[in-house]
């Protein structure tokens, strides 16, 4: 015990820091995250990648997550005041995001659902910036190149030529600013690909999107989201099949067949008096040699405590991971409508901080600047005063796509009163949805016209979408003779003038 150990014995106050009993064996690292993930990154972020290819827990806990925190995309919704430039522009995005993968696999929210699922098996994912030649013959000159942890070595680490120090793979300048990145030129794992193994290449940082999810100060480089819950994963995945291989082994035992002793038992039995194995079929009749008898084979079964246990296990997975456990495991019966609703509100608060302060701020808005930018510059887009106001110009809401409830007849209800109180407005409805509201208001007048023109109304009688339903007049009933010579004998006044 050193004298740190000592004083704080003396001292006391905190049990957490005591060295007692208790905790003997509780020896904590000191080393900062940056140490770790030089040490264990590799191999953790290949046990992770083992576990969402074989173990079901794990695969169905990272396509949730991609699910909830994308799903069919974040999407852009401009700013700009001039109705018809904005109309324009938000043309061109959607027909330039069919061209964004370089690979050309899927399309920017396809590439946003895999950038999801890296950072939460690998803690991190990088998105390289490819410019190409107006000759492409794309909407816009720009692609994306995804590029998993494993291309930026770790360890990488020393001084580059220029003086600047590189750290696990990532170049500094002298005041702490990354400017470049060190990549293989091929994945290190892929021996499909031989050629230019081992090679590195430096890329400018700013060609290079670093999406990470960093959960200590000055942290480098990512960590997996599964870690926590790798060794539960792994050693429940272990007992699974050793209860399953057990239950099987003592099912292939239907029978067993008690003979007398022999008369010598030391004496090695002939192939002719070995028993063999008997075959049964239904209503089959055996006759059994004198002395012989059965003994129809009853396999333990796993007892009472197997089902809790797995479900304790994975409610400890479902914390570790933050997923609800419903979304774990596909165990829908465990849960009841407010409970489930709860969780569902604890875990989509968690979703929308993570797609606000890192989806949307380190991919979506970067690469939408990018694209404005040379969109303007190859001439695609016409934004006269880009260069003089272009934060304003690349101004944009980024709107995910709406969550579903369990009843959504009582949501839709509720958001309806909502707005009708003065609560919430319809466009900040429509963008809780994923939509712009000035494009759907221009649908539903549309809509509105297209059914006055062939005298059609499928709107429900008393909903909002009616409006303010005017109030009948009362019928004029004829004046008797007694009102009209009241009416005579009153004196005229001004509203009576013509």
């Amino acid at each position: 015990m050193n004298w740190r150990q000592r004083l704080g014995a003396f001292i006391g106050g905190f049990d957490a820091g005591q060295h007692h009993r208790r905790l003997r064996g509780f020896q904590a690292t000191r080393a900062h995250v940056n140490a770790l993930i030089a040490a264990s990154g590799p191999d953790i972020t290949a046990r992770a990648r083992w576990l969402v290819r074989n173990n079901g827990y794990a695969v169905n806990a990272v396509e949730s997550w991609a699910a909830n925190t994308v799903g069919d995309g974040i999407k852009p919704i401009s700013k700009l005041a001039d109705a018809a430039r904005k109309e324009e522009l938000q043309r061109l995005w959607l027909a330039w995001t069919d061209e964004a993968d370089a690979e050309g696999l899927t399309d920017f929210y396809g590439l946003q659902r895999r950038a999801a699922r890296e950072v939460f098996l690998a803690g991190e994912v990088f998105v390289r910036i490819r410019p190409r030649r107006v000759e492409d013959g794309l909407t816009v000159p720009l692609q994306l190149q995804m590029l998993p942890s494993e291309m930026l070595p770790l360890h990488e680490t020393g001084v580059a030529r220029n003086g600047n120090a590189i750290r696990q793979g990532i170049e500094f300048d002298r005041i702490g600013r990354r400017v470049a990145y060190h990549f293989f030129r091929r994945h290190p794992g892929d021996g499909t690909d031989p050629g230019l193994s081992g090679e590195i290449v430096r890329v400018p940082a700013s060609e290079v999107i670093h999406v990470i999810d960093p959960v200590e100060g000055g942290q480098l480089r990512g960590v997996s989201k599964l870690a926590p819950a790798i060794v539960k994963l792994f050693l429940l995945d272990q007992y699974d099949d050793a209860e399953l291989d057990r239950k099987k082994v003592a099912a292939m035992y239907a029978m067993f067949v008690t003979s007398p002793a022999p008369e010598n038992p030391l004496a090695p039995l002939d192939d002719e008096e070995l028993p063999a194995g008997v075959e049964i079929s239904p209503g089959q009749i055996v006759r059994l040699d004198p002395g012989e008898d059965v003994t129809v084979g009853q396999p333990a079964d796993s007892g009472g405590t197997y089902e809790p246990f797995q479900y304790r296990t994975l409610l400890q997975i479902s914390a570790a991971l933050g997923i609800p456990y419903p979304y774990l495991a596909n165990d829908m019966v465990k849960g009841n409508f407010s409970n489930s609703r709860l969780a569902l509100i604890e875990f989509r608060r968690r979703v929308s901080a993570w797609q606000h302060s890192v989806m949307v701020y380190q991919l979506c808005r970067p690469v939408y600047a990018r694209w404005l930018d040379l969109a303007v510059l190859s001439g695609t887009l016409p934004l006269p005063g880009y260069e003089a106001d272009r934060p304003r110009m690349l101004a944009a809401d980024w709107l995910p796509t709406k969550w579903d409830w369990v009843d959504p007849l009582k949501d839709a209800n509720a958001e309806i009163a909502q707005i009708e109180a003065g609560l919430k407005s319809r466009t900040q409805a429509i963008a809780e949805r994923g939509y712009d509201a000035e494009q759907v208001d221009r649908e539903i007048a549309a809509e509105r016209e297209r059914e006055r023109a062939l005298g059609l109304d499928f709107r429900r009688p008393g909903s909002p979408a009616q409006g303010v339903q005017a109030v009948p007049a009362e019928e004029e009933q004829p004046e008797t003779e007694d009102e009209t010579d009241d009416a005579e004998d009153r004196p005229s006044t001004d509203e009576d003038q013509p």
